[in-house]
């Protein structure tokens, strides 16, 4: 396949104008004044840019990561294709231990047999290690303080496929359990009423992300500037944010994008088994949730999950102003980044998996190219 007359995002996501050619589902070749013997596609006025990473996602299309069944994955893969999302961690949520286990058990399963659609990277571990007073969407019942021989065991029966694991660092047995578990995968602060000191600690001892940033924790303040000031204070610690326009407001958004730069920053859906459906009703981690104006929550209102994908996020971050570019590597290179999957995805260059999203001068979706073949093309 050779892609022809677009501008494209090079490996530095300058845009250039230049062809690509793939073969055998990866990038051979960009430059000028290439040819092919297969397929060509004129993709004049439009831009290509590396398919969407979603490295926190619980379901969607009706389906969730912990149904644990491999017709949950292979729905949940085919969906994101559809919106541009060609590689996700599939997440896990705070639930009972027997649950998690076959949860990880099926994702294994699934990424030695892909199904059809995005590819599964690994699995994003969420609880059960957070704070009580901050479990938002997650199940109280099933919290429980750091535990990292479990965790261990977790990590074992995934086949060593966690990516990332969740904790709340101020809880106890946290510091045992970072430095066990982030020589395993990246370890990352989410539901936590940490302060500020406790945060930046935490970083010291090996935490290098934190998840959904702004929510389920403290608000920043000028007096206590909480996990927020921490993660924004220290150049090595990468960021979550949730850009439906809802979990966070667009100034805030703004001021995080300007904040965290364009290394920092990942766009993550955090979505639930609604997202790409009607209002109703739903089943999250055993709690019933209410979706309303596509707006998710708990019956005493707290927010439980998204109903949005990476594409839309994009199009919303780009209509709050932050630079195309930025927003560009927010939801490819940089969640590549974060689960050590950029030498194989996550940007355009030759050797790297030919996962691409075609889009128009206003961002509208044309065209996904997954493992080197189109799985989605807009007719109208």
């Amino acid at each position: 396949m050779l892609l022809k007359n677009a501008e494209v995002f090079d490996k530095d996501f300058n845009l250039i104008k230049a062809e690509i050619a793939v073969e055998n589902g990866v990038i051979t070749e960009i430059g000028q004044g290439l040819s092919s013997s297969n397929e060509e596609l004129d993709l004049k006025g439009f831009i290509i840019a590396p398919g969407f990473v979603d490295i926190h996602i619980h379901g969607c299309a009706g389906f969730d990561t912990c149904d644990a069944t491999p017709e949950a994955l292979s729905a949940i893969a085919a969906q994101l294709a559809s919106k541009g999302v060609t590689s996700f961690c599939p997440t896990t949520m705070t639930i009972a231990p027997e649950g998690i286990e076959k949860a990880l058990l099926n994702i294994k399963n699934c990424m030695e047999n892909p199904p059809q659609g995005a590819r599964i990277l690994g699995i994003n571990m969420e609880g059960p290690y957070i704070s009580v007073k901050r479990k938002g969407g997650q199940k109280a019942d099933f919290v429980k303080s750091c535990d990292f021989k479990q965790f261990k065991r977790y990590f074992e029966r995934s086949g060593g496929n966690i990516k990332i694991v969740d904790i709340a660092p101020e809880t106890d047995g946290a510091d045992d359990f970072i430095e066990g578990a982030k020589k395993l995968c990246r370890v990352s602060i989410a539901h936590t009423e940490a302060d500020y000191e406790t945060a930046k600690a935490s970083f010291e001892k090996g935490v290098t992300q934190v998840t959904h940033l702004f929510n389920a924790m403290p608000g920043f303040s000028h007096r206590e500037p909480g996990t927020v000031g921490a993660v924004f204070e220290d150049e090595r610690v990468m960021a979550e944010l949730i850009c439906d326009g809802f979990h966070i407001h667009p100034a805030a958004l703004r001021l995080a994008f300007r904040i965290l730069g364009e290394e920092r920053a990942i766009i993550v859906s955090d979505s639930m088994r609604a997202a790409g459906l009607e209002d109703g009703t739903y089943d999250l981690g055993g709690q019933a949730v209410e979706v309303k104006n596509g707006h998710a929550r708990l019956p005493d209102g707290t927010i439980a999950g998204s109903t949005t994908n990476i594409y839309e996020e994009v199009k919303n971050l780009v209509s709050y102003g932050v630079p195309l570019r930025q927003v560009i590597k927010a939801a490819t290179i940089n969640p590549a980044k974060a689960v050590g999957e950029d030498g194989k995805i996550g940007s355009i260059e030759p050797g790297k998996a030919a996962d691409l999203v075609v889009l128009d001068c206003e961002l509208n979706l044309r065209l996904v190219i997954l493992r080197g073949k189109i799985v989605y093309e807009r007719t109208h």
